[in-house]
């Protein structure tokens, strides 16, 4: 069985909370075939905090920093949405080592995996520092969804609608 030693990355947080962009990075080492995970080898995790949107500069930055603590090195494997969905040409250009856009299914399992890490690890962060996190880009979606399942008169502050 032939594996390969990948570098699967992913950003959760991308959306705008009280303290700014609170986003965190994870970088997953693993050694995949074309259909699995076989093995994790290392993972690093690093948190940033901007206080406007992110621009593709900034998620270069992020990404590039967090694999800098990767011992066990292979090409990058990112969703192309994390990059903007620039051209995967034009994002090479843009990284110190080999970057690739995932292409079969070990490599989208190794993305979900490294997606798993970030989310989680946010989470968890979010948590232990207290960080305000109320979603603002949010706000409208959440009401529409309490709006399409009836729950419209429930609130949060227990305050009459009417």
């Amino acid at each position: 069985m032939v594996m390969f030693t990948v570098i699967a990355v992913d950003i959760s947080g991308r959306h705008r909370i009280d303290a700014g962009y609170y986003m965190v990075c994870a970088a997953v080492s693993l050694e995949i075939t074309p259909t699995s995970i076989e093995k994790i080898n290392e993972i690093n995790t690093d948190a940033f905090l901007l206080n406007r949107s992110a621009e593709l500069h900034d998620i270069v930055r992020i990404i590039e920093t967090t694999v800098t603590k990767i011992k066990k090195k292979g090409p990058l494997i990112v969703e192309c949405g994390d990059l903007f969905n620039l051209d995967e040409n034009l994002s090479k250009t843009m990284f110190t080592q080999e970057i690739r856009y995932q292409e079969s299914i070990g490599e989208r399992k190794a993305i979900e995996l490294a997606h798993y890490v970030s989310l989680s690890t946010r989470k968890l962060l979010l948590k232990e520092t207290g960080l305000d996190i109320r979603i603002h880009e949010n706000d409208e979606d959440e009401n529409d969804e309490k709006d399409e399942s009836g729950d419209e008169n429930d609130n949060e502050n227990g305050a009459d609608n009417t």
